[in-house]
């Protein structure tokens, strides 16, 4: 889970998502919006029976806040909430057999941080007509996955390229909320498949968006042309703005592929 405001749990609720599937929570930085969700949720998960570890990734100043909540708040908790702080800048802050996260550092009117999720790359798909043609047994096909070819029994060898098909490639999603709108990070997220990106105002209130370091829609959309990213996504969006398609609008003249994020939206990636 990327951040963590007001109302999380009801929202993960009307979802239909699994509470003991959620073990990392990655707040971007301590404003109301993207964290006074967590206690509550962390909360809920205890009444729930949760014994499986819970880690949250956030700014170093959030940690006595929080700790200070669960004394408070979750006495007698029978799972532990372990605590990354962010290290700041460019940075691996988790990773598994599937996917690798990094930080990127934004820029806003307290420390805030986007993150980038990597897929690792996965082993290419076996042809399963070929291993029935060949008569591959079974305990070679990991090692044709990882580059081997096979030799038949005649001393005929079949390369591994006509073994398996290619794998899809790894897929890539960053977050950048909340910040001012800062080229530079076209470099963290160049090419990424999907850029969600705040866009909290429209240029008719930029000056607005650089007093209170946040983003128009325009930016937004600057910054996904200029990394090349597959698609946009906008979000974060002021309240004076009733119709958001108003956004929407402005970040597509620049970026045609931006969509409007939206609640309870799902977007294969």
């Amino acid at each position: 889970m990327i951040d963590c405001g007001e109302g999380t749990q009801l929202q993960l609720r009307r979802s239909k998502l699994k509470f003991a599937r959620l073990n990392h929570v990655f707040i971007s930085h301590i404003h109301g919006d993207h964290c006074f969700g967590l206690i509550g949720m962390i909360s809920t998960f205890s009444m729930l029976g949760r014994t499986a570890d819970l880690h949250v990734y956030a700014p170093e100043a959030l940690e006595p806040v929080l700790r200070l909540e669960l004394a408070t708040f979750c006495r007698g908790l029978e799972f532990q909430v372990v605590f990354h702080a962010h290290p700041g800048g460019h940075a691996l802050i988790y990773e598994d057999r599937s996917v690798a996260v990094y930080t990127i550092p934004l820029s806003h009117r307290v420390p805030s941080t986007g993150f980038l999720f990597c897929e690792k790359p996965v082993l290419p798909h076996i042809r399963r007509d070929m291993v029935d043609y060949l008569g591959i047994p079974f305990y070679a096909i990991q090692s044709i996955k990882e580059g081997a070819g096979w030799t038949t029994a005649d001393g005929r060898v079949v390369p591994h390229e006509r073994l398996v098909f290619p794998a899809e490639a790894p897929r890539r999603y960053a977050y950048c909320s909340d910040t001012t709108y800062l080229p530079r990070l076209a470099d963290y997220v160049k090419g990424v498949d999907l850029l969600f990106h705040e866009a909290t105002f429209g240029e008719d209130n930029r000056a607005r968006a650089a007093e209170t370091f946040h983003s128009t829609a325009k930016q937004a959309a600057m910054l996904a042309r200029d990394a090349g990213v597959k698609r946009l996504l906008i979000g974060h969006y002021s309240a004076r703005y009733t119709d958001e398609r108003v956004l929407l609008d402005e970040a597509r003249e620049m970026f045609p592929e931006t969509q409007l994020a939206e609640e309870g939206m799902v977007l294969p990636i």
